[in-house]
């Protein structure tokens, strides 16, 4: 069956803006849309498939409307989480995070979820990161820290808070100076890391060389390098959780546009929490269900 669509638009509510807006894309009939994929520490739950649900029937969608798609949907396969994981079952950072990947593509058959263009891993783009952060520093866009870490000052980046409509100065008031923790909270606002320092106690033997020491990149930049490397310097669509929206994507909006001088993204789009017993479903309380 076929159907006239003629005369007709797709419109989509952007999380920026705030308005649904006519769906523009850069290259003339393909859709570029990144997607935050799973962190692959444990098995993704259904408030994680809540999310890939949403970003299937928006893939679907797109398609239905005549565009092509090209869709890179990402795996954090190195973050503090994966790192612990390794550590605590004294093995690979690989052969734990395998099990995961696997089990979450199996999951997407269940559901008959369709699949996406791409799916990197962060550790496959390593090189690629250090020569962004490189980029940043270049630009005075990113510093070593007394930690030997290296962050981004977002005081210089004066969109930050664009996504999110957190206004920076009142954010800034008994924030802390530097936050080195891949995820955070609203009230911990500060200058987020690019690439985390080796801790020998804390990483194993799970770190990458590079000219600003031994480390491994932050989580916020990842994805950043795996979308502008699969995508180009703007995206059409970015989608994720709404958990994911600060201070993920914020951050990402900060350094890819200071890393490439454009706009990273012309439509934003968030899925909202799966609620169990009035507390949003997570990992990190406990109150999460697998397939």
């Amino acid at each position: 069956m076929t159907y006239d669509l003629s005369g007709l638009t797709l419109k989509l509510y952007n999380t920026e803006s705030r308005q649904k807006e006519v769906l523009k894309t850069i290259t003339p009939n393909l859709v570029k849309m990144y997607t935050c994929g799973p962190t692959v520490y444990n098995f993704a739950h259904i408030g994680n498939f809540r999310t890939y649900v949403f970003e299937d029937l928006l893939r679907r969608s797109i398609k239905f409307f005549g565009y092509n798609i090209h869709h890179v949907m990402n795996l954090t396969d190195v973050d503090d989480k994966t790192i612990k994981g390794a550590i605590a079952n004294n093995i690979t950072l690989d052969e734990f995070t395998q099990p995961y990947k696997d089990a979450f593509f199996e999951d997407l058959k269940t559901l008959n979820i369709e699949s996406a263009e791409n799916y990197p891993a962060a550790t496959d783009y390593i090189p690629e990161m250090i020569a962004m952060i490189q980029s940043l520093m270049d630009k005075g866009m990113a510093y070593k820290g007394g930690d030997g870490s290296v962050y981004y000052p977002i005081k210089k980046f004066h969109r930050y808070g664009c996504l999110s409509h957190l206004h920076l100065d009142e954010l800034q008031a008994g924030a802390s100076e530097r936050v080195a923790s891949d995820e955070y909270e609203k009230d911990n606002v500060a200058d987020f890391v690019l690439w985390k320092a080796y801790d020998p106690d804390r990483d194993g033997k799970i770190y990458w060389e590079s000219p600003f020491g031994k480390g491994r990149p932050g989580w916020h930049l990842e994805c950043s390098v795996m979308a502008m490397n699969l995508l180009g310097e703007t995206l059409d669509i970015h989608v994720g959780g709404i958990d994911n929206m600060f201070p993920h994507h914020e951050n990402e909006i900060a350094q890819s546009e200071a890393f490439s001088g454009k706009k990273f993204v012309n439509l934003w789009m968030h899925s909202e929490h799966l609620i169990v017993e009035n507390k949003k479903m997570s990992k990190s309380l406990g109150n999460f269900f697998t397939l």
